[in-house]
């Protein structure tokens, strides 16, 4: 049986250079590259007959982080390795908390990106070594864990705001959220912007990051 596959980044370079990688590799099977969360999860929707996904972090519309969090709540089954430029300590604690199974850098070779998928499919923990490295400090250093998350105002949402803003975090447009709800698209749009001001925040991104560190959603 082949490994069942998906790359999940909005650079098209990137995203053909990792194709180009694993290429060789006779047992996985790409089924197909998407450019954002909001596609992943649309493409799920459809058909979730999927065993891994390549995911980026910085991402438009639904970054990596916030797209591992509503993969491993809905589609458990489906390993996520995050396949980064990035290694800051922040992404690496919001990417394993958020239930991501490794962590990559995107300059690892072929080969080891290849073996890395075969291990975290037989249920490994696949990490470059640099992450590795900050993931054990981590660890052993827990008030650092704590450092990362910003002290801010607990914010209180309206019923309302709260279904509006979940919707929203699952990468539904204003349109979808107004018919769902029962709402008129510019009520929507005027539960945003009072979900933004509470929040004090300027975009989705930026909201569903700050609500999931409260708790909110």
């Amino acid at each position: 049986m082949k490994i069942r596959l998906a790359i999940v980044d909005d650079n098209t370079f990137l995203a053909r250079a990792i194709n180009e990688k694993l290429s060789p590799f006779k047992d996985l099977d790409i089924k197909y590259t998407v450019h954002n969360g909001s596609e992943f999860l649309a493409k799920l929707e459809k058909n979730h007959n999927l065993d891994l996904v390549l995911m980026d972090i910085e991402m438009p519309v639904l970054n990596g982080i916030e797209t591992v969090n509503i993969v491993k709540q809905k589609y458990p089954h489906i390993k996520v390795l995050m396949l980064t430029v990035f290694d800051n300590d922040e992404n690496i604690f919001n990417a394993i908390r958020g239930g991501a199974d490794g962590y990559l850098l995107k300059e690892i070779e072929g080969d080891k990106l290849h073996k890395s998928i075969i291990e975290t499919m037989e249920g490994g923990a696949a990490m470059s070594p640099s992450i590795a490295v900050k993931t054990l400090k981590l660890l052993r250093y827990p008030e650092k864990q704590e450092s990362l998350r910003i002290e801010e105002d607990i914010v209180d949402l309206s019923g309302r705001e709260q279904e509006v803003l979940e919707q929203l975090a699952e990468g539904l447009s204003y349109t979808v959220i107004a018919n769902n709800l029962f709402l008129s698209p510019s009520t929507v749009r005027k539960h945003i912007e009072n979900i933004y001001k509470k929040l004090q925040v300027h975009n989705k991104l930026e909201a569903v990051q700050k609500a999931r560190r409260q708790s909110l959603i």
